[in-house]
């Protein structure tokens, strides 16, 4: 989409209030006026919730009353983000997910936020990928007839990857930052190794396992300087500091496959930090299994209990055997042996079965 002048300035200020701290309740209340200018409504609300956890919402309103807060799990149920058409994660709804104005007054949504005292006649509604174990939805209202429009939704997703950083940041860092200096905050930071970064190239610092985990994946770019941070991560920090770059979901993410784990970078844009725009880099190794059923321990051996979980880490059967010290085909008898005792029929049938077991309920 053409922005006008207009929209560019108010997207460049939204986005630069967005980053400019780690409390989320102030920066919502910083860009409250900016956004206000770009998408016009009479309140808006952030909503945060765990998927262990349901029902349970922490919120936040930009001019919302209280009484939405105060009924929202009534609500939830029938609320236009959750119409059928179900919209993918940062992005905002479209005509075909939404209601007609004669849908709406006729449904229980309309009618019961009426009944509140909450005369609501057009809502836009995005959810927010925060991809850390929570839920996120970013919701506008308009108690007027005057609906959204298309580009008003185009806005909405141009805004939205800078909103779930946002959100998802300070979710991750606030409560550290309120304790005291971020950057020392990050060496607490728990399952994480961290570098802080004030670009292009000046090291602020680093967690001490960082560079002995740096060293393990990037083994013959580091062997002569392993204080330097590798060429791909300097290189992926450059592009997201690229002045005009547009941020979407899943590119402050970079991954490393390696044989049997991951590595996980995540770029994390910090609020100004002593007149620098410091960036962190959290380094993360993740084992790409999925947990095994403890009802299947039961029906296993020791042995192929370890058979199992090589094949839920997506590793080969040579993988296997190597890391168990066995041969492929004691690996390939075990397997045999497994399926029967578990009720299954394959390898991906394994593999999908304890995935569909992780599910809640």
């Amino acid at each position: 989409m053409d922005l006008t002048a207009r929209e560019q300035a108010l997207l460049l200020e939204l986005t630069q209030v967005l980053s400019s701290s780690l409390d989320l309740t102030e920066v919502l209340g910083r860009a409250q006026g900016t956004l206000a200018r770009l998408l016009p409504c009479d309140y808006a609300a952030l909503c945060v919730s765990r998927p262990e956890r349901p029902g349970d919402y922490e919120w936040m309103g930009l001019g919302a009353p209280g009484i939405l807060f105060a009924h929202y799990p009534e609500l939830a149920a029938v609320e236009l983000g959750r119409e059928p058409g179900v919209k993918q994660p940062d992005a905002p709804p479209s005509d075909a997910n939404r209601l007609s104005h004669k849908e709406l007054k006729r449904s229980l949504l309309y009618l019961r936020c009426r009944e509140l005292g909450l005369p609501l006649e057009h809502v836009m509604a995005v959810l927010l990928d925060l991809r850390q174990d929570w839920h996120g939805g970013f919701t506008l209202y308009r108690e007027h007839t005057l609906p959204f429009s298309e580009r008003e939704q185009a806005l909405l997703d141009d805004l939205t990857p800078y909103l779930t950083n946002t959100v998802r940041n300070c979710l991750l860092f606030g409560n550290e930052a309120t304790r005291g200096d971020l950057l020392d905050a990050l060496f607490r930071h728990q399952g994480a190794e961290c570098v802080v970064m004030d670009p292009p190239e000046h090291e602020k610092l680093r967690t001490p396992g960082a560079t002995e985990l740096l060293r393990r994946w990037y083994p013959e770019e580091l062997k002569a300087n392993d204080a330097r941070l590798p060429q791909e991560l300097r290189e992926h920090l450059t592009r997201l500091r690229a002045p005009g770059t547009k941020r979407v979901p899943g590119v402050d993410t970079w991954t490393r496959s390696g044989g049997k784990h991951d590595l996980k970078v995540t770029f994390v844009e910090l609020p100004e930090q002593r007149g620098s725009h410091p960036w962190v880099l959290v380094l993360q190794e993740c084992s790409r299994a999925i947990p095994m059923p403890e009802a299947w321990r039961l029906k296993l051996s020791r042995r192929e209990v370890e058979v199992v979980q090589g094949v839920l880490s997506n590793w080969t059967n040579e993988t296997i055997a190597e890391d168990l010290g066995l041969t492929l085909n004691t690996v390939k008898t075990h397997l045999r042996n497994i399926f029967p005792k578990l009720g299954i029929e394959s390898r991906t049938d394994l593999l999908y079965q304890a995935a569909w077991r992780q599910k809640p309920g």
